[in-house]
């Protein structure tokens, strides 16, 4: 098997396995309970968001535990509009964010918040000079995603963040979720308010996330309870999950050096080869994006019919985000970037972990090039 849709969820690590099992059966203590088991259950709760704040360079108090990146996007899109609504009801997102972030600010849109949406360039990427123009006196959050999730275009995220340092009544708040380990970030340096995160996208388990939320940044919470994770996300603490997704963020950040630079190459690898099929378009820009996403079109050729020919070969990669992928419709993202219907229709995305090899990327090669020949026999 070769699986390139590492974007849409990660293999998670044994140790990191492990480690929830492990957690799960010895301290299975509520964290909020008096007794001993929860006190033991409150100190594992307690490092995992110190190691995690550790390895993101931020404070343990500024680390929320969520259920994951949808999770985290709502709680930071949501938790700012009813919190500050009283100082204005604008906000900014770019038209190629995740649909938990998309979701959201149009259920705002009902409550009679005002969205502005900014445009993409041919490469996915926000104008900084947009976001400026964008700012009105009643604007109260942006958001803009840092790496895309299905072409892989790294937005300006420290530039945008120089900008708003100038608006210190505005929040910004950044979809981590498909740059953590890929892509450096400095949350403090660049102005970030608010960042979003998901385990399950470097090794760690489904179902578990983070919210970062600057010191001194206040939200409404969306959950009403027993008020844990300082009042703003109640709701018992999945302590075993949160220690497992401190040892996967951890065990990535590790290999994230070596891993990285295995990334690049293979990409460059797919790059180079895939582009000597006849009418394939590389979607993902050739500079500034991450290195481990690869979005391409082949004319002619469904996405859908050329996934399930690839899988028979046991090869598994994907269409658009994995949120999207069951709508069957073109690509959002695409669009915004000019894309034709047809190609965004008909488009692919590979996605790597350091693990993936150039040995499986020729693989992966050898058998798009061979079943585009085959399909388009039957096509003619």
């Amino acid at each position: 098997m070769i699986y390139f849709d590492n974007s849409a969820t990660t293999r998670p690590y044994k140790e990191v396995i492990d480690s929830f099992v492990k957690v799960s059966n010895e301290f299975y203590g509520n964290p909020s309970s008096l007794h001993g088991l929860g006190v033991q259950a409150e100190k594992l709760l307690t490092q995992a968001r110190a190691q995690i704040a550790n390895l993101l360079a931020v404070k343990p108090a500024e680390i929320y535990f969520t259920s994951g990146g949808t999770e985290s996007n709502n709680l930071a899109i949501k938790g700012t509009a009813i919190q500050h609504k009283s100082k204005g009801r604008h906000l900014i997102l770019s038209s190629v964010e995740h649909p938990s972030v998309h979701g959201a600010m149009e259920q705002l849109k009902k409550l009679d918040f005002d969205i502005t949406y900014l445009p993409v360039d041919t490469s996915g990427r926000v104008n900084v000079e947009d976001v400026k123009a964008s700012i009105r006196k009643d604007t109260i959050l942006v958001s803009v995603m840092h790496v895309n999730n299905e072409v892989g275009t790294i937005q300006p995220i420290k530039e945008i963040g120089k900008v708003l340092k100038q608006y210190p009544s505005i929040l910004f708040h950044v979809d981590a979720v498909q740059a953590i380990g890929k892509i450096p970030l400095n949350l403090v340096e660049n102005g970030v308010d608010l960042c979003s995160f998901s385990a399950h996208k470097f090794h760690g388990l489904k179902g578990t996330g983070a919210l970062f939320i600057r010191e001194g940044v206040r939200l409404d919470p969306l959950f009403s309870g027993g008020n844990q994770e300082w009042k703003v996300r109640s709701g018992t603490e999945n302590v075993a999950g949160a220690v497992a997704m401190a040892k996967a963020l951890r065990m990535s950040m590790m290999a994230s050096d070596t891993g990285i630079e295995r990334m690049y190459r293979v990409k460059s690898l797919l790059t180079t080869e895939l582009t000597s099929i006849d009418e394939l378009i590389i979607n993902t820009p050739l500079e500034d994006s991450a290195p481990h996403i690869l979005n391409f079109s082949i004319k002619g050729i469904k996405a859908e019919v050329l996934i399930h020919a690839l899988e028979q070969k046991g090869i598994f990669l994907s269409t658009t985000s994995a949120c999207s992928s069951k709508k069957q419709l073109p690509s959002q993202t695409l669009l915004a970037m000019g894309v034709s219907d047809d190609l965004a229709d008909s488009a692919f995305r590979i996605s790597l972990s350091y693990d993936n090899t150039e040995k499986e990327a020729r693989s992966v090669i050898d058998a798009i090039k061979e079943a585009t020949v085959q399909l388009r026999k039957v096509m003619k």
